[in-house]
């Protein structure tokens, strides 16, 4: 007990300490005085999106936070966005070290939480392994067209009754995933895939702690476990052990470079070929178990949820589903299944896919950033190990890029004068700068067959005429729409 009242003391005087030190810094505006202990993390502690809003609203594009006794600055805008992340990649290109990874030896392993070579070497590699089989063989192609053809088999066997179908979407992206990186899709049945579900699943219930627990260090030490912090390590470990089960089965059958057809392979023969030419290299089994978490986890729920949302913007946009439709009858026709080489060509589903990735902005903060080193931004002085927080909303939803409607589902636009696509460089649902998203092609190609052939062999209904579901997000890392039912009527 008096250890305990010693150690709140030193924290509540650490976070006092911290904020009077940083008012005779020049550090960027704080829109609120931090609480002790838990700084401005109180504030988030349902959804950050209104509160950092308002924060932007009184201090302006750029402002300070503490979480707990971590400083955090928060980017708003476009303009200061690209300013740090590509101007000033040098400095704003790391990430920081949490607890989540470093209580599971995960420190600096993979690729969205490593940092310096290691994350060159790690993310090189990997990414040259995805574009072998997209480009080359086209591998990812074919095998997330298999998983489409499942995917809406199964929901054409729902036979148009209202249905809930985030979870079967989220199984389907994951058996991509698992296409991906172990060279076979599972059963929607099958146990090993849902027990892999089920563990990620307890990774994204626990997202709500983490804050908690990767900002205010010593909560993990006190007994129990109130603040999750053994549960947490508990289900990422298990995780870690189901991946590692995957390497270890790979390992006992090993390939040759012309039969590789998945990461798991493709990343081990580099290895070798590497330690064979007694090259210096990070490449190992744990790097390869982290890289694996981190595209099941980016590659996942991301790419469900906004097909998730898709879906739900039809129910409120009919006039736009049945002009997708259109499209679809003219430049691919409804006797054969839509195809990555048909892309190009649809203009308009295109336009609708871009507009729901701009205006759902499912991961609206990004991922965390963290300076390198001292750095003036916009007059202000950062310090190194500043926590960067990019907020995504903001540049996906400004009036002054996207104009006065900028709340309203409108795919129009995506089109230019002479109806081809166009991307304003305002559009980075993945982020910008060396850290934007690995699995950016991938989740566009995913995107597209999945809706395409949804689009092409299903209208989408609401339950009933007067029950179109509310266009209403649940707060998380991933907003991901509330829950809803739709019905999926086969096209005649």
């Amino acid at each position: 007990m008096e250890f305990a009242t010693v150690l709140v003391g030193a924290v509540i005087f650490l976070i006092l300490f911290l904020w009077l030190r940083s008012a005779s810094r020049n550090l960027p505006p704080c829109p609120l005085r931090p609480l002790p202990v838990v700084g401005h993390l109180f504030y988030m502690a349902k959804d950050a999106r209104p509160q950092f809003e308002e924060f932007r609203k009184r201090c302006g594009d750029i402002y300070s936070l503490y979480m707990g006794g971590t400083l955090v600055v928060v980017l708003n805008g476009y303009d200061l966005i690209k300013e740090a992340l590509v101007k000033k990649a040098d400095v704003f290109s790391d990430r920081p070290h949490f607890y989540s990874d470093m209580a599971v030896g995960m420190k600096n392993k993979g690729i969205i939480f490593s940092n310096g070579a290691i994350w060159k070497e790690q993310r090189s590699v990997s990414l040259s392994i995805l574009r072998a089989f997209g480009m080359g063989k086209n591998l990812l192609a074919e095998k997330t067209q298999e998983e489409v053809a499942c995917y809406v088999d199964y929901l054409a066997s729902l036979k148009g009754n209202p249905t809930d179908i985030q979870v079967i979407t989220n199984i389907s992206t994951c058996n991509i995933i698992c296409s991906i990186l172990i060279g076979r899709r599972f059963e929607y049945d099958d146990k090993a895939l849902q027990k892999l579900m089920h563990q990620l699943g307890a990774l994204v219930t626990d997202q709500k702690n983490m804050g908690l627990i990767n900002f205010i260090f010593w909560l993990r030490y006190i007994p129990g476990d109130l603040f999750k912090a053994k549960s947490i390590a508990r289900n990422r470990r298990a995780v870690f052990s189901e991946l590692m089960k995957f390497i270890e089965e790979k390992k006992r059958h090993v390939v040759d470079s012309d039969d590789v057809c998945n990461l798991i392979d493709a990343y081990i023969l580099e290895r070798n070929k590497k330690i064979q030419a007694g090259t210096c290299t990070s490449l190992d089994d744990q790097h390869l178990t982290k890289i694996m978490y981190d595209l099941f986890v980016a590659g996942t729920e991301t790419t469900s949820t906004t097909i998730y949302w898709c879906i739900l913007y039809m129910l409120h946009y009919p006039e736009i589903q049945e002009k997708v439709y259109q499209e679809i009858k003219q430049k691919v026709g409804t006797n054969r299944a839509p195809t990555i080489q048909d892309k190009p060509q649809m203009t308009y589903l295109n336009a609708v896919i871009c507009e729901t990735q701009r205006l759902a902005s499912i991961v609206p903060l990004s991922v965390t950033h963290v300076c390198s080193e001292d750095v003036s931004l916009r007059g202000y002085d950062l310090p190194k190990g500043a926590y960067i927080i990019t907020n995504l909303d903001t540049a996906l939803h400004d009036q002054a890029s996207w104009g006065d409607d900028s709340t309203s589902f409108k795919p129009e636009r995506f089109i230019d004068n002479n109806g081809d696509l166009q991307i304003p460089e305002q559009f980075i649902p993945f982020s910008t700068g060396r850290r934007v998203c690995l699995g950016e092609a991938l989740a566009k190609m995913e995107l597209f067959l999945f809706l395409s052939t949804m689009f092409q062999r299903f209208q989408f209904l609401p339950p009933t005429a007067q029950s179109v579901p509310e266009l209403k997000y649940k707060p998380g890392i991933v907003a991901s729409p509330q829950a809803y039912e739709v019905r999926l009527v086969e096209r005649k």
